[in-house]
């Protein structure tokens, strides 16, 4: 897997381009670097970390979802977001090596085997686990105080009967001859002077670099079954809406004792019939009358936290401001601060009136009559 966010570099300063350089800046300095430190070609100690560190620079910044991930949260950003195998599964390494007249990775194969080792169990075809995907609905309260739910989470997981061998138990599975454990074979062709060398999955084995000639009766020689297992997450507060929580190892079991894969709680946020939110801001509405719009007073709304607050309405007020209530918003997630509450005053017109209340308003509208042209007719 990676390393850890506190050993990484920056990856504009591994590749050693500027911060808004354009994809094809990107990829020509990958080749350069690709070039100098390819294990085919750089036999001195510390190239091939040097080559895998660049390569999982130029997996994420080719990638415009991946670099914006990266440019908005750093190291933490992808490594919460993307396993290893995610970064590298859709950037297309090949296409540059047989540009630069490499065959692929030298000894290893493939870029997955240089990061995985992929000598897992006995076979070098042994796969980590496929990653998993949860998708969570939570509510805007929710949100504000954060949550521990658990959850249940249908996923393969390692026989207990021949512990993830696949062999039926007394019995061992034996190394396939096609393949001599690796579960990958090569084939080479030329072409003139070049040589070609392409990595293909074993047939005869099918990728697992063994052969079962008695399989396990409990999961019929895969070496996992299926579950569902009750898995507790935890949703901080402040969290967005899409928001992805990586939980390592909690996905599906790897073939032959290779390592499992993640899982992937993406939260989702409710629509809340009060509130809206905007940032860590929330936002709601409150009506007043046109007599409290005009002559001020105070004003109960409701809060995210489920009780109530008294706001100051000032005289005047018109329709369409917007009050604060500081601190009575959503948490920064993982930091100190909160956001604030923004009611927005609604003034209501009075549908229904009896004569009394009519004829307080001829009055009042009387007196607003003779001022507006007490003003217009001075000189």
């Amino acid at each position: 897997m990676a390393s850890s966010t506190s050993q990484k570099n920056d990856y504009y300063e591994v590749l050693g381009v500027p911060r808004d350089a354009t994809k094809d800046q990107i990829k020509e300095a990958y080749r350069k670097l690709a070039l100098q430190y390819h294990p085919d070609r750089n036999k001195s100690p510390g190239a091939e970390e040097k080559f895998k560190e660049i390569s999982e620079a130029y997996a994420v910044l080719s990638d415009d979802a991946k670099r914006a991930q990266y440019d908005r949260f750093g190291h933490e950003g992808i490594q919460g977001r993307y396993s290893t195998e995610d970064i590298f599964r859709t950037t297309n390494f090949d296409e540059i090596f047989r540009d630069l007249g490499f065959g692929g990775f030298g000894n290893f194969g493939s870029i997955f085997d240089m990061f995985f080792g992929n000598m897992t169990g006995s076979g070098r075809g042994a796969r980590r686990g496929a990653d998993l995907r949860y998708d969570l609905d939570v509510t805007l309260e929710q949100v504000a105080t954060g949550l521990t739910t658990e959850i249940q989470v249908p996923r393969t997981e390692r026989c207990d009967l021949c512990d993830g061998s696949g062999a039926r138990p007394g019995s061992s599975p034996r190394v396939c001859p096609e393949c001599g454990g690796r579960g990958q074979v090569q084939r080479v062709s030329s072409a003139g002077f070049a040589q070609f060398v392409r990595v293909e999955t074993c047939r005869s084995c099918r990728g697992r670099g063994e052969i079962l000639d008695s399989p396990c009766k409990a999961c019929r020689g895969a070496g996992t079954v299926q579950k569902t297992r009750r898995i507790t997450v935890k949703i901080p507060a402040g969290v967005e809406d899409g928001a992805s929580l990586r939980l390592r190892g909690e996905g599906d079991a790897g073939e032959n004792h290779a390592p499992p894969g993640d899982l992937y709680v993406v939260v989702h946020v409710l629509p809340h019939k009060i509130f809206r939110r905007e940032g860590n801001d929330i936002v709601c509405e409150v009506s007043v009358s046109f007599a409290d719009a005009a002559l001020g007073g105070k004003v109960i709304v409701p809060t995210i936290d489920g009780k109530t607050a008294e706001i100051h309405l000032p005289a005047g007020t018109q329709p369409g401001t917007v009050l604060r209530l500081k601190g009575k918003g959503l948490p920064e997630m993982g930091g100190s601060s909160r956001g604030n509450q923004l009611v927005v005053v609604r003034i209501v017109t009075p549908t229904k009136l009896n004569e009394k209340q009519k004829e307080l308003l001829r009055q009042f509208k009387e007196i607003e009559d003779r001022k507006e042209s007490g003003g217009f007719f001075r000189f």
